[in-house]
């Protein structure tokens, strides 16, 4: 079981591709706000469809296939939260990232609350981004490794390397253009999976609808109110829609590519319709996942499975030849390579180098302390990513679960400066300070599930920060 010459050379003409034509927008990086913002040139569907790849990864392209294989489609709850809340972005938040010239999200919080609230958000995002896009590479790299036999930290390696050079060299251009083709590569990639599946299943549609009826594979709606699970309604809505006010209304990495839009009623456009398209790729992964069960119920799996997520790679390199195999990976390879690099670098430069550092830095000096910090954090990735072979949990589960640990104190900061004029700087610090120790009583001490996590975060930020101004304000007035 192994992939042909055929199959090899797909993969590397695509690698080759992609980085030549991310290479290609270097010409366009003559000042920071092209390389970070792309002199915010980019259409309302180009915003779209990036937002589309950059939620997209290898953890989507196995990781739910995996999900209704080993169980059912009760994931599509938390998309429903997603479209919501990517409404309430588009209400509360991007107006407020296009008053002004802002290259980061978290410069708003320095707007309004001062340096120590801005600080901490922006340090909160370099590691939990390092952590969750290592856990992301690695995912990329453990299903080649499974299809073509190289070892893992090799696979990690080349991969990290492509990521590095383009996203260096083209900036946010780049990143952004190529997820725009990256996206119809996975999707097509997906498209091609399904219809493989369908041909060797005996009885075909049918078939699928009958084992996927009987073993419950169907079900989409889970009632419990049971703060353990992770895929409920409850769950879904509430904590789907606190995930997504986190990740598209205050994580740099997808801020970054709203920042970029023409106009905030172009980012908001682009904002809303890729929840409905996130939505309709996740029914079809689900399906996959399905069809996927029902057609290993006629045919012996190849191998022993160690855990879901390899299933649908052992699909891929036992059924598929003839080049299609390669497309597949190419596909999942596209799936992966949405890196955060440029908008950590934005965060590097603007929120630390710049303030603290060297505040008088010319254009040269910027981008070339862009550029270092873009291959630095690279590398941090890579280390995560070789690291993250140790780790036991699902991929799927694991990649939101570090995104969503931090994230509430963050959301919950975003959420004062917006709806709460009167908390000062200090209340919204310790509220930060408190939510992160209750997430971090949550994650080692509690059975809860990783869906409940922003919204906790955000609950007990918002919370403590308002106690904290009432007694302050009471303890003015009683003077």
């Amino acid at each position: 079981m192994s992939l042909s010459a055929a199959d090899y050379a797909v993969i590397g003409v695509y690698l080759l591709a992609i980085t030549a034509f991310g290479s290609w927008f270097a010409r366009y990086q003559k000042t920071t706000r092209d390389y970070f913002l792309t002199d915010r040139s980019v259409p309302w569907w180009a915003i779209c469809f990036t937002i589309v790849a950059t939620e997209t990864s290898t953890l989507t392209f196995i990781g739910i296939p995996a999900q209704a294989y080993g169980g059912n489609m009760t994931f599509l709850q938390l998309a429903i939260g997603y479209i919501i809340g990517r409404v309430l972005v588009s209400i509360l938040f991007i107006p407020a990232y296009f008053r002004g010239e802002l290259f980061t999200s978290y410069e708003l919080l320095q707007r309004r609350f001062g340096t120590r609230v801005k600080t901490l958000a922006a340090v909160i995002f370099l590691i939990t981004r390092s952590l969750a896009d290592g856990i992301r590479l690695f995912t990329t790299a453990l299903v080649i490794s499974i299809v073509t036999q190289v070892p893992v930290t090799g696979v990690v390696l080349v991969l990290g390397a492509a990521m590095i050079v383009y996203t260096m060299r083209g900036g946010v251009s780049a990143v952004i253009w190529t997820d725009v083709v990256q996206m119809f590569v996975y999707i097509a990639g997906a498209v091609a999976v399904a219809w493989s599946l369908l041909g060797r299943i005996p009885g075909g549609w049918p078939e699928v609808v009958r084992v996927g009826q009987e073993t419950g594979r169907f079900v989409v709606f889970d009632p419990a109110f049971d703060l353990s699970r992770a895929y409920t309604i409850w769950a879904g809505l509430f904590g789907g829609v606190a995930l997504t006010l986190s990740t598209h209304g205050t994580d740099q990495f997808l801020v970054q590519r709203l920042l970029s839009a023409r106009s905030a009623k172009e980012a908001s456009r682009g904002l809303i319709l890729s929840g409905f398209i996130v939505f309709a790729q996740f029914v079809l992964f689900l399906l996959i996942g399905v069809m996927l069960f029902a057609y290993y119920q006629h045919v012996p799996v190849p191998l022993t499975l160690s855990r879901a997520d390899q299933i649908l790679p052992i699909f891929v390199v036992s059924e598929l030849h003839n080049g299609l195999a390669g497309f597949i990976v190419a596909a999942i390879v596209a799936a992966a390579l949405s890196p955060s690099l440029n908008a950590m670098a934005a965060t590097t430069v603007s929120d630390f180098y710049l303030p603290y550092f060297n505040p008088t830095a010319d254009q040269p000096t910027q981008m070339r302390v862009s550029k270092l910090a873009t291959v630095g954090w690279g590398i941090v990735q890579l280390a995560v990513a070789i690291g993250a072979q140790w780790m036991q949990r699902s991929v799927l589960d694991a990649g939101l679960a570090v995104l969503s640990f931090a994230s509430g104190s963050v959301l919950g900061a975003f959420l004062l400066g917006t709806l709460a004029p009167t908390v000062s700087e200090r209340d919204t610090f310790w509220g930060m300070v408190a939510g992160l120790v209750v997430m971090t009583a949550v994650w080692w001490g509690t059975p809860v599930a990783f869906t409940w996590y922003v919204l906790i975060g955000a609950v007990t930020t918002c919370g403590v920060a308002g106690a904290l101004s009432m007694m302050r304000t009471r303890s003015i007035v009683s003077r």
